[in-house]
């Protein structure tokens, strides 16, 4: 067992398919309730990919196989709450491993906590992101007579408090590949980007910064890099029990998250 610390592990993961993630977090979950690791925040980007949550409708998904085969788009069920997302690279996804236990157990604080991050890392670059009442995610002011446009989005797992997938934030995405779905099962609204709303390049990097600086902020956590290679060690080495958990909470809209 590890000592507990006011500390958050994060490793980036580079570009990375969705599966893989999916299999990596599961392998977190497992040696965070063991006690073999921290608090750990997961940063990657993926290959084009649209997920569907256990709350998700299928009909959201606007494109047949064919036009995902040619687009060179996945297609993934996830086990997180919430409806029908698109990752592509420029979007920073975050994977909170957490352990709630040792935060506050109560799924709409966390939820508001992922949300608060995204605004205050965005206020960094001079926007005022905000939250939309009845829908989560982060949201921008409209632009060119549209609705409130989508900036970063939610969608969580919970296993006896310990926290798996989390938020996508759109930095230099390509915006066209939502036209793929209804964003989040909501009509009539549409995704944005940190480089549309600014009207200027953006590297994820330099957003990344400050999702990082900001999670640690929130979190009140002192923010440490671990490498993959340390985590896959620790894998190994602890090898925790693996049994299947009769708790295991999708998060979706009703119970305060959405993708």
């Amino acid at each position: 067992m590890i000592q507990k610390e006011k500390t958050c592990w994060v490793v980036n993961v580079g570009l990375v398919p969705y599966d893989w993630a999916s299999d990596f977090q599961w392998k977190l979950v497992q040696a965070r309730k063991a006690g073999a690791i921290l608090d750990t925040l997961v940063i990657c980007e993926h290959p084009h990919v649209i997920t569907l949550g256990r709350n998700g409708r299928r009909e959201h998904l606007r494109a047949s196989n064919h036009l995902l085969g040619q687009m060179h788009v996945a297609f993934h069920l996830s086990d997180r709450g919430g409806d029908i997302t698109y990752h592509g690279p420029g979007q920073i996804v975050g994977y909170p491993i957490l352990d709630l236990a040792q935060h506050k157990r109560d799924v709409r604080w966390y939820v508001g906590q992922l949300e608060e991050v995204m605004i205050r890392a965005t206020a960094d670059f001079g926007l005022d992101a905000k939250r939309v009442e009845g829908q989560h995610g982060v949201w921008l002011d409209s632009q060119g007579g549209f609705a409130d446009e989508k900036l970063g989005a939610l969608g969580v797992h919970l296993s006896r408090w310990v926290t798996s997938h989390g938020f996508a934030y759109n930095v230099s995405t390509d915006l066209r590949y939502f036209d793929l779905i209804v964003p989040c099962g909501i009509a009539g609204k549409r995704a944005t980007s940190l480089e549309r709303a600014l009207g200027r390049a953006v590297s994820p990097q330099e957003a990344e910064r400050c999702l990082i600086a900001r999670f640690g902020e929130i979190f009140d956590r002192k923010i440490d890099s671990v490498s993959l290679s340390k985590l896959q060690n620790i894998f190994q080495s602890s090898a925790p029990a693996v049994t299947p958990d009769r708790d295991n909470v999708p998060v979706g809209a009703a119970k305060g998250s959405e993708v």
